[in-house]
């Protein structure tokens, strides 16, 4: 093998000793521009896609200690390799070839283990290691702290019931402490009527004098009547009397 031939294995082979993952793909009908599409995708991703010849690569892998996947090294390949989780690689590598229609997948290796498209269509569905790691430390948590809480419990609730005791004895102390109110004496209904107001009597009471001075105006007409009486039967009894005494002549 030339020189150039095998730093460009060796090369190859370093970088797959970096990766925990393969992918090859199929770059048939690619056109540049999609290729550079790609490129950017998984750059986001720390991944990288690059075309290889299936001879450099089938050496590179021996000498990197992969499986051998020979058989699956036909046609025009091109390889996605990178240095974090396979996952997110898998879903984009996925997006891109439903969207583009190219791109097809034809083997994958992760560890060191040979997976099927199958396989790496199901990587591509679950979510990022970060978030798979947070999931499992959160099942491992859950049951020491729901031990936590139980061991916790009585003793918040006798924490709860000297709380609840000392309230009450609080409140039963100001109540004691507290005066009795004042109940307002009985008002009278004689002191409860309003007192007749002074004009009023002072009113009425010239109407009463009226009354009373009437009779007395009556009685001064009825004399002088009564005294004119007298006097015109006073004539007539002494004209009576003359003529008695002028009888015996």
């Amino acid at each position: 093998m030339r020189p150039e031939k095998a730093n460009i294995v060796s090369d190859l082979a370093e970088k797959l000793n970096r990766s925990p993952f393969l992918l090859v793909t199929d770059y048939q009908r690619m056109k540049v521009d999609q290729f550079g599409e790609l490129r950017n995708r998984l750059a986001p991703a720390g991944a990288e896609v690059r075309v290889v010849k299936n001879s450099f690569l089938k050496r590179a892998m021996v000498d990197s200690g992969m499986p051998d996947v020979s058989d699956k090294l036909t046609g025009q390949t091109a390889i996605v390799m990178g240095e974090n989780d396979v996952a997110p690689v898998a879903k984009i590598l996925k997006l891109f070839a439903a969207e583009f229609k190219i791109a097809t997948l034809k083997i994958g290796v992760v560890d060191k283990a040979v997976l099927s498209t199958a396989d790496v269509e199901a990587l591509a569905e679950l979510p990022s290691r970060e978030i798979l790691l947070s999931q499992l430390l959160g099942l491992l948590l859950a049951p020491a702290t729901r031990l936590v809480r139980v061991l916790n419990e009585p003793a918040s609730a006798f924490a709860r019931l000297l709380k609840a005791k000392g309230d009450k004895d609080q409140a039963a102390s100001a109540a004691t402490a507290a005066p009795a109110p004042e109940v307002p004496a009985p008002v009278s209904s004689a002191e409860a009527a309003p007192a007749p107001e002074a004009p009023e009597a002072k009113q009425e009471a010239p109407a009463a004098e009226a009354k009373q001075e009437a009779p007395v105006a009556e009685t001064k007409e009825e004399a002088p009547a009564a005294e004119q009486a007298s006097a015109a039967e006073t004539p007539a009894a002494e004209a009576t009397t003359g003529e008695t005494t002028e009888t015996p002549a």
